[in-house]
Order: C-alpha cells, then sequence, then structure tokens
C-alpha cells in the first residue's frame, strides 16, 4: 500500500469512533437550516476550499433535491476579505463578517489544519459573542481551535493533506445525515 494511503487509512480507523458525533451535528445542523438559520464556514487555503465545498452542498444540493439552505463561506466574498483586511487587518476577515451575517442560534464551522489560525481563531470568538453555535474541524487535538469551540472533531494525523481529505470526508457525512432528516418540500425549480 501507497505511504500516503496508509496514513489515510489509519487515520479512517482513529477518527471511526466519532462519526456518532457527525450524525448529532447532522441533525442539529438541519433543524437550523430548516429553521431559517445559517451556517457560516471559514478557513485558510485548502481549509477554504472545504468549507466552501461545505457550502456548495448546502445551497446547491448534495444527493437529493431540496429547498436551499442559507450557508455562506466567509472566504468567497473577495471584496469584503479585502477591504476587511486593508481597514481592520487580516485577523478580522472572518470575525467581521460574523458579526455582520451570524445571527444567535446559527451555526459556525471553523476549519483549521493546525488549529491555530489566528483569523479562525477570532472568528470562533465572534461567534461566541454572537450566540452562534462554534464548531471546529482540525488536525491533531489538543489545539486552540477545538479548546475554543462547543465542539471539535480533531482528525488524528500529522500531514495537513490527510487532514483536509478526512475533512472532505467527514463533510460529506454531514450532509448525508442532514439529507436524511426529513425536508421541506422542493419548492419550484431554481
Amino acid at each position: 500500500m501507497h505511504r500516503h494511503l496508509a496514513k489515510l487509512s489509519d487515520a479512517i480507523r482513529a477518527l471511526d469512533a466519532e462519526t456518532m458525533k457527525i450524525h448529532v451535528w447532522g441533525e442539529k445542523l438541519a433543524a437550523v437550516l430548516t429553521g431559517g438559520g445559517r451556517l457560516l464556514a471559514c478557513g485558510n487555503g485548502g481549509s477554504a476550499a472545504e468549507a466552501q465545498h461545505l457550502t456548495a452542498e448546502l445551497v446547491g444540493r448534495f444527493r437529493a433535491d431540496r429547498r436551499p439552505y442559507a450557508a455562506i463561506a466567509l472566504h468567497a466574498d473577495t471584496s469584503a476579505v479585502t477591504a476587511i483586511g486593508n481597514d481592520f487587518g487580516a485577523e478580522s476577515v472572518f470575525a467581521r463578517q460574523v458579526h455582520g451575517h451570524g445571527r444567535p442560534g446559527d451555526v459556525l464551522i471553523c476549519l483549521s489544519t493546525s488549529g491555530t489560525s489566528a483569523n479562525v481563531l477570532a472568528a470562533a470568538v465572534a461567534g461566541r459573542e454572537c450566540g452562534l453555535l462554534t464548531w471546529a474541524l482540525t488536525g491533531p487535538a489538543p489545539n486552540p481551535l477545538a479548546e475554543l469551540c462547543d465542539d471539535a472533531l480533531p482528525v488524528p494525523a500529522d500531514d495537513a493533506c490527510t487532514v483536509q481529505e478526512l475533512h472532505l470526508a467527514l463533510i460529506h457525512m454531514l450532509c448525508d445525515v442532514i439529507e436524511e432528516v426529513p425536508q421541506w418540500p422542493a419548492g419550484p425549480s431554481w
């Protein structure tokens, strides 16, 4: 077996014990989204791509036709990110958007392979201040992001690429649970 696949396989086996947490998160997020709440997601680099993948699955669809859900990838608005970064500093690019978009009862998912990204940590703090439920997808624990959020799923792998690959698997598992929950009617074709 190729060493990359071996690392991935080892991390999958170690993470398998946490699959019930994804089920709980999925049910909670489905209740928030079907109740008119929203999901905010943030991360840098590859974690930004994973955050945007999640929001695309929710606004678009994962497997089933259904109404679109309110989900925002905070890095995707380049005008806001660059303006906030220029005016308030790079550490504020997500936190300021959390304050602007987040409402009590919404969910914020923070992705960071290291769990130490200053702008993602600031977003988690802002989420708690605004009354959002904060979740973290990180690399190995302990790390500051996992400790700061209401709940966390740390991936037990040393390589950032393995962590990111498992974050994508966890995102798909989360979407799968959300689509198992009874949905609103599909409504008109968008």
